[in-house]
């Protein structure tokens, strides 16, 4: 068969079934490229994308990008060098049913080897030496494995495998229609592509109600348009519509949607910008990214929240104050998955007084139910990866595990292992990319460890290997250049101004994750000790850097871990301040983490006055109750009169702001302070963060500024006891306390 007759056949039977198919062109890249020329023309589709890595789509996706939300006959995508996983999980995506997928390849049996190792995972001081193979092997064994894949040997001229699989013809779509009872526009329903979509729309009609409404599909199926379609229709009823979304280009097809239905309708007004759609009767659809929209800016009528899975819980719970709310989601995918949304955000959304209304979306719009490429890319991309299921550990102790090494090639070599510990690390964090499976089994500075409970996954553990740089690589990065995979000394280095931080070598947690069915009853705590004492004597310390919260921050406190800085600005997704945390293992680690600490409390008391003035109190209180090795306040004795005055007597706050931020601070700081909640929260919000009383007051609700001030008075009396000087208690004993 020569490719000509292979690439026909293909077709016929993918538009036949409404499929895709996978075509491989191994061997020499530019044998692959004339192949592939050769298929289109075969194709006769001069309309076909081509996307090699002379564009830079290994490094730099944009030419993937550009297919999100677009139909292509045929796509072609160079894998050789910069190939990348992200890049193969956007443009399966954008190809129709009846149309084909072509990779131009090394030899599958060479795709593995240390010439094809993709140069971004190795991490300094790790060179492409050091990189495994192991996903590419991987890769190369599920497209020899899977129905659907053809295989052609570029060099030979000869195919390996043709792919058929002679499928039966496609099964048409259940028509949608207009319910009986719909409030919105009949055409909105019209513009349904099935029956799912047009029920998915029905649920959102609640929207109009101030329901919650969650709609969840794996991709392909509609639900974003139908969100479009939501959201068309309130803003033609003159309703103001906030979508977000990690990245407008997520939420790219809501809009699209959405003018499409107000241009039917008649009612467009225009866009007064890129991302905002107007109606005649004044309503509007409008995009704000996340850290943004989460304010609810201008009042909204409604919200939708496009890849809800990709935002972490603290946004989503914000949005739960909207008048209405879509959380729009994809069940199995790297931008969230719903599965991460069940675990992490319902037990919010029930808790909420809101009338929650599900829809699930199953049938595919662009090609049928089984595509062998959908079904192929799920597996080589562990798009669908899950942790056990729930019965196999629920009743587990962190007695009954068993601690041990995840390396690759057991990795590789067990897909149900694999398969979990990949599942639990999606769960672990809101945005996992298909690179990240990559890393996971090539990158040589990760070391990935885990609990299992007779052989299932119940936490896991991910570990990176930074630091130990030489002086050129350190000074590089004092003076401005970033260096892969190092990101607290790259922190410590360019940003903190600390030359010395990169030369110690550390081990960063990058992700960390226990099963939910046992989550809180001590298994990420003894996940983290067994390493600490596997690696604890190979290197200088153990570090950690994440979205700052009490209870994260409250958890790597007690597994020792000590803050010594927080970011000054927030997290764009996140909307969080980040936290870094140090335990040293080594006299140089403890060198590392003392400067430090000194300087994060040197620089602490004036940062949350100025950038982190908005930083929530109960962070500020847990990452400054985790540092170590707090000195006590340094007042003048007039400074110490001032405020034992204002605390027992007639003085005022005034008088030496900057000596009661003092103590303030100390206090926080203090691990042994007696304050209650309410009090800690008043020093930081007024001597810390400099807020106004009438805010303070209202933001602690306080019934007053009157009843504000006594009460930060009082605050201070325990202080001036504690950490007092003779000036202080002189002072106080004037005002007739004892």
């Amino acid at each position: 068969m020569t490719l000509a007759d292979l690439v026909v056949a293909l077709r016929t039977e993918a538009e036949r079934a409404n499929e895709r198919r996978l075509l491989t062109l191994a061997g020499d890249r530019e044998c692959g490229l004339d192949a592939a020329r050769d298929a289109l023309a075969t194709l006769d589709d001069p309309d076909a994308t081509v996307l090699t890595t002379r564009e830079g789509v290994g490094t730099h996706p944009d030419g993937a990008d550009r297919l999100l939300g677009t139909t292509q006959t045929a796509v072609v995508l160079d894998c050789h060098d910069g190939f990348s996983a992200n890049v193969l999980g956007r443009v399966v995506g954008a190809v129709d049913g009846g149309g084909l997928l072509v990779l131009v390849t090394p030899p599958l049996d060479a795709w593995s080897g240390s010439e094809y190792a993709d140069e971004r995972l190795a991490v300094p001081p790790f060179t492409a030496a050091d990189v495994t193979g192991h996903f590419r092997r991987r890769l190369a064994d599920t497209i020899r494995a899977h129905p659907g894949a053809a295989v052609v040997d570029v060099d030979a001229g000869t195919v390996e495998h043709d792919g058929l699989t002679d499928p039966p013809p496609a099964r048409s779509h259940t028509p949608p229609s207009v319910p009986a009872d719909a409030t919105f526009p009949p055409d909105a329903y019209e513009a349904c592509l099935t029956a799912d979509q047009a029920d998915a729309l029905s649920a959102l009609e609640r929207l109009r109600d101030g329901a919650a409404v969650v709609v969840e599909a794996d991709r392909g199926r509609g639900k974003s348009a139908a969100a479009g379609l939501a959201a068309g229709s309130l803003a033609a009823a003159g309703r103001d519509v906030l979508v977000t979304a990690p990245a407008y280009r997520n939420a790219a097809e809501v809009f699209e949607r959405a003018e499409a239905l107000l241009t039917t309708l008649g009612t467009l007004d225009g866009r007064a910008d890129d991302h905002t759609l107007t109606a005649t009767g004044g309503g509007r659809v409008r995009f704000l990214a996340p850290d943004e929209a989460g304010c609810l800016p201008d009042d909204p009528d409604a919200v939708v929240v496009d890849e809800a899975a990709a935002l972490p819980v603290r946004r989503l719970t914000a949005f739960l104050d909207a008048p209405a709310v879509a959380f729009v989601t994809t069940v199995h995918g790297y931008e969230g998955t719903g599965r991460g949304f069940d675990v992490r955000f319902r037990d919010h959304l029930a808790e909420s007084d809101r009338d929650v209304v599900d829809a699930r979306l199953d049938d595919p719009i662009r090609y049928a139910a089984g595509d062998p490429v959908e079904v192929w890319a799920f597996r080589a991309l562990l798009l669908d990866a899950r942790p056990a299921a729930d019965q196999l550990v629920a009743d587990a102790t962190p007695a009954d595990a068993t601690y041990r090494a995840l390396d690759a090639a057991a990795l590789t070599a067990d897909e149900h292992l694999l398969r979990e510990a990949f599942g639990l690390l999606v769960l672990a964090h809101y945005r996992t990319e298909p690179d990240d499976l990559a890393r996971l089994l090539d990158a040589p500075n990760l070391d990935c460890r885990a609990l299992t409970v007779d052989g299932h996954v119940a936490a896991v553990a991910l570990l990176a290997r930074e630091g130990g740089l030489s002086e050129s690589r350190r000074t590089a990065m004092y003076e401005g250049a970033r260096v892969r995979g190092n990101m607290l000394p790259d922190v410590l280095t360019s940003q903190l101004r600390d030359l010395e931080a990169g030369r110690p070598v550390g081990y960063r947690v990058l992700r960390i994750a226990t099963h939910h069915a046992v989550r809180s009853t001590g298994f990420g705590s003894r996940l983290l000790a067994d390493c600490h004492d596997e690696f604890g004597d190979a290197v200088d310390w153990f570090g950690v850097g994440y979205g700052a919260t009490p209870r994260l921050v409250r958890f790597w406190e007690r597994n020792g871990y000590r803050t010594v800085h927080c970011s000054t600005t927030r997290n764009a997704t996140s909307g969080e301040y980040s936290a870094i945390m140090l335990r040293p293992t080594s006299d140089a680690g403890e060198a590392l983490h003392d400067r430090h600490t000194r300087r994060f409390r040197a620089r602490i008391r004036d940062g949350l006055s100025d950038a982190l003035d908005d930083l929530a109190p109960d962070v500020a209180r847990a990452v400054l109750r985790a540092t170590d090795g707090a000195p006590p306040p340094s007042l003048t004795d007039h400074e110490w009169r001032v405020v034992a005055a204002a605390a027992f007597g007639p003085g005022l706050y005034d008088a030496a702001p900057g000596a009661f931020r003092d103590l303030a601070l100390a206090s926080l700081l203090d691990p042994d302070g007696s304050l209650d909640d309410r009090q800690e929260r008043l020093l930081v919000r007024k001597p810390l963060q400099a807020g106004d009383w009438e805010t303070v007051a209202d933001d602690l609700n306080y019934v007053s500024t009157r009843q504000c001030m006594r009460a930060l008075g009082a605050a201070y009396r325990p202080l001036v006891e504690r950490f007092g000087t003779d000036a202080a208690e002189e002072e106080r004993r004037r005002y007739g306390s004892d």
